[in-house]
């Protein structure tokens, strides 16, 4: 399935903020929002190539939603919001823009669509191991803005419809990935799904 247009919600959980706050990335009571290109998608099973001497590349695993006509939630998986860490947040610290550090080749890991079939998406839990530790276990529940609430916020600004994703925001435990890491996300609603960073 081909993607039109990867939003992304920032600054979601609060336990996320919370661990970013001694790199200056504090909360002002927004989420933020920001874009990728669809050429950034990774599948799963398929290699992600790390920018190399840019410094650390974070993982950020998120539940993503993939919209039809009419804005309507068609199919949902897990995906990975990779981050140059370091240059983010000097870009953030300037004021500046963030594609730099979110939306290089490699940037959006996609897991396989699962069809939405009107399941509770602020019930799921989700998780993403590094090396078969767990790096990271999510809630939806916890998100400060929930799927609804960040598809009203979009629709301010954007024409939503068929084939737009939105990746709804990542829990507290990112962290550095590097050459020859696994990395497997998984959840009850959408499976699993991995890579291997090269």
């Amino acid at each position: 399935m081909n993607l039109q247009r990867i939003f992304c919600i920032g600054k979601n959980y609060a336990d996320h903020v919370a661990e970013l706050a001694p790199l200056g990335h504090l909360p002002d009571g927004d989420c933020v929002v920001f874009m990728k290109p669809a050429s950034c998608v990774v599948p799963s099973g398929a290699p992600i190539r790390l920018p190399r001497g840019r410094g650390e590349v974070h993982h950020e695993a998120e539940l993503v939603v993939r919209l039809g006509a009419g804005a309507r939630i068609t199919h949902v998986t897990l995906g990975l919001d990779l981050t140059l860490r370091e240059l983010q947040t000097r870009l953030k610290n300037k004021g500046a823009p963030w594609e730099l550090a979110k939306a290089f080749d490699h940037a959006a890991p996609l897991g396989d669509w699962r069809e939405y079939r009107g399941e509770d998406l602020q019930g799921l839990e989700f998780t993403c191991h590094v090396n078969g530790q767990l790096r990271q276990h999510g809630r939806t529940r916890d998100m400060l803005y929930p799927v609804a609430r960040q598809l009203e916020i979009l629709s301010q600004t954007w024409d939503l419809g068929n084939g737009d994703a939105i990746f709804t925001g990542t829990p507290k435990g990112v962290g550095p990935l590097n050459p020859g890491d696994h990395v497997v996300l998984g959840s009850a609603l959408t499976g699993r799904c991995e890579w291997r960073c090269e």
